[in-house]
């Protein structure tokens, strides 16, 4: 079993297999050492995606697991690209856009879910660059998007 393989099993964490695109682009693209996925929505294993606006329909406890939605989303995109997690050198950088009212003002509170998932799972190689932006709307009304960056080895 590999190193992280044996952190995602201590913290009882399962990689979901990703959904595919939307549209017309691809999930990931990996140039060199480093690769880019495409933002990812908070779908769950059963196709659920959580819609709505924060502060508006949804609270923030509900934003927060989006936030972790879309990371582990992005694990199961980049885990197929590379095959084993073990070969992140580092998260570079994560983007998240937050369906939000104008009067929100907690976007980072709620993007700590993906950047904390990120470092209990990889350590310091988990921590990141990050950008957080309210939106008024998203793809298929959802609640939350973010994007990745990762160098592998």
């Amino acid at each position: 079993m590999s190193e992280i393989d044996e952190i995602l099993k201590k913290l009882k964490i399962i990689i979901p297999n990703p959904p595919a695109p939307v549209g017309n682009y691809v999930a990931y693209n990996l140039i060199g050492n480093i690769i880019y996925i495409s933002g990812q929505l908070p779908i769950d294993n059963n196709g659920k995606l959580i819609k709505g606006e924060i502060n508006n329909e949804l609270d923030l406890s509900k934003g927060y697991e989006a936030a972790k939605l879309c990371m582990l989303n992005a694990l199961g995109h980049l885990k197929k690209a590379v095959g084993n997690l073990d070969r992140v050198n580092k998260c570079i950088k994560i983007i998240g856009y937050i369906n939000a009212n104008e009067n929100f003002e907690k976007h980072p509170i709620i993007l700590n879910a993906a950047s904390d998932l990120l470092v209990n799972i990889f350590g310091e190689r988990g921590k990141h660059a990050r950008a957080v932006v309210g939106v008024k709307s998203l793809p298929l009304g959802a609640t939350l998007e973010i994007e990745s960056l990762f160098e592998i080895n």
